[in-house]
């Protein structure tokens, strides 16, 4: 039976950026090669068309594309969660159904919302994810994110954990999101399989140890951040200290700076991509945090600067 101490997936589930080429259309080869090099970094499973997949600037007819390029690739090398995230219940069961029949492992799913201020109450929520559990067969996460602007308390979460068959991993990126995995688990017990770190790594070492058992994070560097967790899930609190703060100018940057261009951009720059551009009206990068940006991977000497070299 799966719970809490029998987990499916645990780790690290970075989230793959999406790759277009300077006119703005899906570059397909880069995208292969960005799925073998963060598979090569050591992740435990990778996250698609997540926020940062720039999952808001695609057309329907490419999250298909893209989902079913990237499970065809990855060709079971690790477990795929593919975010499903849509206000309507009938189309994000849709969504979930057919990343499972492609093969996704997980399907990663935001509570409706749409706009600054279309949001729902607990009730219509919990029914939206059971429509969405009943179409599927594979577990749900639950993105609890500022974006979605709907408060999803440890109490009401660790009832869905009970009462919706498939909710059972749970991805915190609010703040105080350390404090919330532990209400979460105390309230949920078995029932809540993943209470995962999320935001790009920042809070880590706070949720693990609140009891996150996975992370997703950014793209770029699983590489870094991968034996900061395995350290913790072995007791050895001072080594998963110290590569911590190691690597956290470089969480820092891309978290408070960067954004979910830095993955592409560490990419580009280490010759796994050709393009990092992204797609507008999203604005580039400024050249300065560009600049810092690699000047911190480059102290670090991550996979991506030499990967594709």
């Amino acid at each position: 039976m799966h719970g809490l101490s029998n987990p499916r997936f645990r780790g690290i589930f970075p989230v793959v950026p999406t790759t277009f080429h300077e006119d703005g259309t899906l570059d397909l080869a880069s995208q292969k090669r960005c799925l073998d090099f963060m598979i090569d970094s050591g992740v435990d499973g990778l996250c698609l068309l997540a926020n940062f997949s720039e999952q808001f600037l695609l057309a329907d007819e490419e999250r298909e594309i893209l989902t079913r390029l990237a499970l065809e690739h990855v060709a079971g090398r690790v477990p795929v969660i593919v975010t499903t995230t849509h206000t309507s219940t009938a189309v994000c069961a849709a969504r979930s159904r057919r990343a499972q029949d492609m093969g996704a492992a997980m399907v990663m799913v935001m509570p409706p919302y749409h706009g600054a201020t279309f949001r729902f109450g607990e009730a219509q929520v919990q029914a939206f994810y059971q429509g969405v559990s009943d179409a599927i067969d594979i577990p749900i996460m639950v993105q609890d994110a500022p974006a979605a602007g709907t408060p999803l308390s440890p109490a009401f979460l660790a009832r869905m954990a009970k009462e919706v068959e498939q909710v059972s991993y749970f991805k915190m990126e609010t703040a105080g999101a350390a404090n919330k995995l532990r209400d979460l688990i105390a309230l949920g017990g078995e029932a809540i399989e993943g209470p995962w770190d999320g935001e790009e790594a920042i809070t880590l070492l706070a949720d693990l140890e609140a009891g996150a058992t996975g992370a997703m994070t950014g793209g770029g560097f699983a590489d870094g951040i991968r034996p900061i967790i395995e350290a913790h899930r072995a007791g050895d609190k001072d080594e998963a200290f110290a590569r911590y703060q190691r690597w956290l100018p470089l969480i820092n940057h891309e978290n408070r700076q960067a954004g979910f261009l830095a993955a592409k951009t560490l990419m580009k720059e280490g010759g796994v991509i050709a393009c990092e551009a992204p797609r507008a009206p999203w604005p580039a990068m400024r050249p300065e945090t560009r600049r810092e940006l690699i000047d911190i991977a480059r102290r670090l000497d991550p996979l991506v600067l030499r990967w594709g070299r």
